[in-house]
């Protein structure tokens, strides 16, 4: 686990929960909820608003910040960076301790909650041939296009599947490569991120908001199996390895 971070420019694990219903009074119930965390985790400093979305973070430290967003539909958070993975896992279980008593949840507002972790890998070259070459290469897929030939201008597998027979609780793996048509055209590229995420999704319905904690819990225990044994050896090792090659 300790290694993640050796292996790309940022690692990050966020946690969201999908809401079936809007939040009423968003920005009123974000003061006192935020106040409640950071009581907890004085880190936090500023609440910053977005676009349909309010949000506190931290200051950012060596690349390394967390943060709390809340939106009418979600409740998100995420730590970028963290020196080690309880304490990213001690954002998240605040946040799900403290959202049903400071915006009214029950039951019936969850649609799903989902664990992520992100593995960001700068890389100034062509991105979609990267993703093609190290993970696609000698596939029947990967001779639809040649990249001699034809500049590749979207390479971004996603699979997801099952990990129980009710097929509720589901894991999603996703590669972003963010090169652009411009780039493609030109040959001239940013140093911008491949990005591989690996999220593991528990739906709905819940029939207690006791169940959160234990939710949580199974949620990081599958995440962390399938990125040691799964993303970081088999996606992840062979994108840091043909980078600049």
């Amino acid at each position: 686990m300790h290694s993640f971070g050796t292996l790309c420019s940022d690692f990050y694990v966020n946690q969201k929960i999908k809401l079936s219903l809007d939040l009423p009074k968003i920005q009123e119930s974000a003061t006192d909820m935020f106040e409640r965390i950071r009581r907890e985790i004085p880190e936090f400093e500023r609440i910053r608003p977005f676009d349909g979305e309010v949000a506190l973070e931290t200051a950012e430290v060596e690349g390394r910040y967390q943060w709390v967003g809340l939106r009418p539909t979600s409740i998100a958070s995420g730590f970028v960076n963290p020196n080690h993975i309880e304490a990213a896992y001690n954002l998240h279980r605040l946040v799900l301790d403290l959202s049903p008593y400071y915006l009214s949840l029950t039951p019936l507002h969850i649609e799903y909650i989902e664990l992520v972790y992100g593995f960001d890998l700068p890389a100034r070259e062509n991105r979609n041939n990267v993703v093609a070459q190290s993970l696609l290469a000698n596939t029947p897929l990967a001779s639809l296009a040649d990249e001699s030939m034809e500049p590749l201008l979207d390479v971004q597998p996603r699979i997801g599947f099952a990990l129980n027979e009710a097929c509720d609780l589901q894991a999603f793996v996703e590669i972003k490569t963010r090169t652009t048509a411009v780039e493609a055209a030109t040959q001239v590229f940013e140093n911008e991120p491949i990005s591989v995420f690996l999220t593991i999704r528990k739906n709905g319905p819940i029939q207690a908001l006791e169940e959160l904690e234990s939710t949580f819990s199974r949620l990081a225990g599958h995440i962390e199996h399938i990125a040691e044994h799964r993303v970081v050896p088999d996606i992840v090792v062979p994108l840091h390895q043909a980078i600049g090659i």
